[in-house]
C-alpha cells in the first residue's frame, strides 16, 4: 500500500482512530517526506492548520525501518506526540518501533542533590514543606525521575532548581549515583529506541555543546524532522552564542558554601569567599539599573559603576577559583565547584571584552537578575558545518515557515542550500468559517492614544461574539494598559497573563466558555483551543520587533553595513511569520468559526501590508462592523467586503 493511501478513507488510520479524516494535503506531506528520507535529501514543508502534519510524518518515519529523531518546539509538544500521536499511529500500522522520549537533565530528578538538601537541612521549612514532602516520597517510587510526573508541586517551583541538576553542576561519573542516575537511564533508553522524541533545546545542546549525552546516535540517524521549526533560528542563536546569568553565579556560590561545610569544614575562607562573590553578583545587578530591560552592552560599557563591578565580580570569582583548587581534593563536589568557577571565569572574561568576538554583545535585567549575552549575527555557517556532518534526511516542517510563497527566509537565516519546498495550504474552510475585520479610523500605533481607541473598537466585536476572545499585544505595556481600560467597561471575565500559570489560564479560559484572555508573546503560537470557547482573536498591532531590542538592532546595523534593506530582509519576515503565528489560533478544527481582528491601519495604508495579508489564509475580508454582527449571528456571508483589502 502506498504512503497516500495509507492515510487514505480506507487506510490503516482511518480504521483505528476514531474520527480520523482523508485529507490531500496530509498525503501530499507525508508523500514528500517519505521521498526525502528514502533519499535522505532536505524538506521545507509549511503545512496550514488542520494539515495533520504530525501523522503525515510519523507514517514514513516508522515504515523506514531505520533510526529517526524528531524534535519539537516545547516539553508539552514533546508529550504530546510521544504519549499520544506517536502510539496510535504505532497501533494502526502494526509496528513495534522502540520508542523512546528524552528531556534535557533539569527535567529529572539528581538523587545527589536531593540527599544533600535532606541531609544537609537546606529546605525549606515553612509553606514550601509540603512540596518537599510531596518530592520525597515521589522520589522513592519513580522509575523515570521526570519531574512531569510530580502534579501536587508547581512546575515553576524553585523547589526543583535546587532537586535537579545542570550541565555546570552534575558530578558525571564521579558522583555516587552514577548507576542509578535517571539521566543516565533515560540516555541508555534513547540510545536503544527506533524514534526518539526531543525538543529543540535539547537537540541543540548536544549538537552544539555535546552535554546531553545522546550525541552517539545522531551519526545513526536516518532522518532528522524538526516540527515547530519555525523557532529553530532563535533556539540556535541561544546555542550557537555565549551567555552568563546571576543565577549561574549564585547556584555555585550555594553549592560551594555546601560542599565546603560538608567536606571541608576547616577551610572557613572558601566560604567567605563565596559569600563575596555572592555581593559582587548582587551590586552588578544593581549597577545596571533599577528597571527590567533589554539593551547593548555599549549602553553601559563606559558607566564607572557598571566598569567597577564587573571588575570586582571578576576578582571575586578568581578568588574563589583559588579557595576551590586547595579544597578540590576533598570531595568530587568542591572539585566540580572549582571546574565550574573556572569556567565561569573565563565565560565572564570574554563577555565583558566583546570586541575580541565578532556578535551581538547585550544584556538583560529582571527584578534580581540579569543575563549577559553574546549573540552571533548569522548563525547560518555554524549550524551548515554541524548539519552536513549527520548524511541523514532533514525534515523541517512548521504551520509558518514561508513569507507569502517563499521559504528563503528561513532557509538563508539557518544555511539552507537549495532544499525541497513544499507549502499546503489549511484544509479548513477559512472562506466561509472565517472574517477578517479592520476597523477603520484607528490611529497610528505609535498614537498615543492607540490602546484606547483600539479597546473602544474591539468592544462592540467583544459583545457580538459574547467574548470568548484572545487580544494579543506586541508589549506587556499595552496589555496592561488594555486590562485597566477593559476592567470597568466588560461585563465577561477577563484573564491577564501574568496573573496564574499559562496552562491554568488556558483551563480556566475553555472552563468559562465566555472569557476574555489577554496575552504576549507565549500566546501567539504553541496554544490550541478548540470549539466556541475560542471565536475570536484580536491582535493590536502588526509585530514588528522593536528596533530597539539589542538583537533587532544588530541585525538592522549588520545588515545596513552590507547595503542590504534590514525592513524587507528582515524586519518584514520576522514580523509576517509572528503575525501568521498569532493568527493562527483563530481556527484550530474544521467546524470552528470565528473573526479576526486586526488594529493596526499599516496593514492598508503601507505597500508592505500586502506581504501580511498575502501570508494569512484566505478569508473573507471587511471593515463593516455590521458584517461582524451578522457573521456571529450566523447570517449568511457579508453584503459587501473590502475588495482593496
Amino acid at each position: 500500500m502506498q504512503i497516500a493511501e495509507l492515510l487514505g478513507a480506507d487506510g490503516p488510520l482511518a480504521r483505528h482512530i476514531a474520527g480520523f479524516a482523508p485529507r490531500k494535503q496530509q498525503q501530499s506531506m507525508a508523500q514528500a517526506v517519505d521521498a526525502a528520507v528514502k533519499a535522505r535529501s532536505m524538506l521545507l514543508v509549511e503545512a496550514g492548520t488542520g494539515t495533520g502534519k504530525t501523522y503525515a510524518y510519523l507514517v514514513p518515519a516508522l515504515l523506514c525501518g531505520g533510526k529517526i529523531i524528531i524534535s519539537t518546539g516545547t516539553r508539552n509538544l514533546q508529550e504530546q506526540l510521544y504519549y499520544k500521536d506517536l502510539p496510535v499511529v504505532c497501533q494502526a500500522l502494526g509496528i513495534t518501533a522502540r520508542r523512546a522520549m528524552l528531556k534535557g537533565r533539569s527535567n529529572y530528578l539528581c538523587q545527589y542533590r536531593l540527599e544533600r538538601m535532606e541531609t544537609d537541612g537546606h529546605w525549606p521549612r515553612s509553606r514550601q514543606a509540603a512540596d518537599f514532602g510531596h518530592i520525597c516520597t515521589w522520589a522513592r517510587q519513580t522509575q523515570t525521575g521526570d519531574i512531569a510526573e510530580v502534579n501536587a508541586v508547581a512546575e515553576d517551583s524553585s523547589l526543583w532548581f535546587q532537586v535537579t541538576s545542570t550541565a555546570d553542576n552534575c558530578l558525571g561519573q564521579d558522583c555516587q549515583y552514577w548507576a542509578e542516575c535517571h539521566v543516565v537511564k533515560a540516555r541508555r533508553k534513547a540510545l536503544d529506541a527506533d524514534i526518539l522524541v526531543i525538543n529543540h533545546h535539547l537537540f541543540f545542546a548536544d549538537m552544539v555543546v555535546k552535554e546531553e549525552g545522546f550525541g552517539e546516535l545522531l551519526p545513526e540517524a536516518e532522518a532528522f524532522i524538526l516540527d515547530e521549526a519555525h523557532q529553530l533560528p532563535d533556539v540556535a542563536s541561544h546555542f550557537f552564542g555565549l551567555s552568563l546569568s546571576s543565577r549561574q553565579l549564585r547556584e555555585l556560590v550555594q553549592d560551594s558554601i555546601t560542599e565546603q561545610a560538608r567536606d571541608a569544614p576547616d577551610f572557613r575562607d572558601l566560604a567567605e569567599r563565596a559569600r563575596r562573590l555572592d555581593k559582587a553578583t548582587a551590586d552588578l545587578r544593581l549597577a545596571l539599573g533599577h528597571d527590567k530591560r533589554r539593551a547593548p552592552w555599549s549602553e553601559v560599557a563606559s558607566s564607572s559603576t557598571v566598569d567597577d563591578a564587573t571588575v570586582n565580580l571578576r576578582e571575586s570569582l578568581q578568588a574563589l577559583q583559588q579557595g576551590l583548587a586547595e579544597a578540590a581534593q576533598r570531595g568530587t563536589g568542591l572539585d566540580n565547584c572549582r571546574k565550574r568557577c573556572e569556567a565561569l571565569t573565563e565565560r565572564l572574561s570574554l563577555l565583558i571584552n566583546p570586541a575580541e568576538i565578532d556578535g551581538i554583545h547585550w544584556f538583560e535585567t529582571h527584578t534580581r537578575s540579569f543575563i549577559l549575552h553574546l549573540t552571533p549575527l548569522n548563525i547560518a555557517p555554524h549550524f551548515h558545518t554541524h548539519r552536513v556532518t549527520y548524511q541523514s534526511a532533514w525534515i523541517f516542517t512548521s504551520a509558518t515557515l514561508a513569507v507569502g510563497d517563499s521559504f528563503d527566509h528561513f532557509a538563508d537565516r539557518l544555511g539552507l542550500k537549495d532544499p525541497q519546498s513544499l507549502r499546503l495550504d489549511s484544509p479548513f474552510d477559512f472562506a466561509h468559517n472565517a472574517l477578517l475585520y479592520h476597523p477603520p479610523d484607528l490611529p497610528m500605533p505609535s498614537s498615543p492614544n492607540y490602546i484606547e481607541k483600539l479597546v473602544e473598537a474591539a468592544m462592540p466585536v467583544l459583545d457580538a461574539s459574547q467574548a470568548r476572545a484572545f487580544m494579543l499585544f506586541t508589549s506587556y505595556r499595552s496589555l496592561q494598559q488594555a486590562a485597566e481600560l477593559l476592567s470597568d467597561r466588560l461585563r465577561y471575565p477577563i484573564l491577564i497573563q501574568g496573573t496564574m500559570p499559562k496552562n491554568e489560564l488556558l483551563v480556566t479560559f475553555r472552563d468559562l466558555g465566555n472569557a476574555v484572555l489577554l496575552g504576549t508573546a507565549s500566546f501567539w503560537g504553541g496554544v490550541d483551543v478548540r470549539g466556541e470557547a475560542l471565536s475570536c482573536v484580536i491582535i493590536d498591532k502588526l509585530p514588528f520587533a522593536s528596533p530597539g531590542d539589542p538583537i533587532v538592532r544588530g541585525h538592522i546595523e549588520s545588515m545596513r553595513q552590507r547595503d542590504e534593506d534590514p525592513f524587507l530582509g528582515y524586519q518584514i519576515p520576522q514580523a509576517v511569520i509572528t503575525l501568521k503565528q498569532g493568527a493562527g489560533r483563530l481556527i484550530r478544527d474544521i467546524n470552528d468559526r470565528g473573526v479576526l481582528m486586526i488594529g493596526d491601519p499599516r496593514l492598508l495604508s503601507r505597500s508592505y501590508g500586502r506581504f501580511f495579508l498575502d501570508s494569512l489564509p484566505p478569508m473573507r475580508r471587511t471593515g463593516l462592523l455590521d458584517e461582524v454582527r451578522a457573521f456571529f449571528a450566523g447570517q449568511d456571508e457579508p453584503v459587501t467586503t473590502l475588495d482593496s483589502l
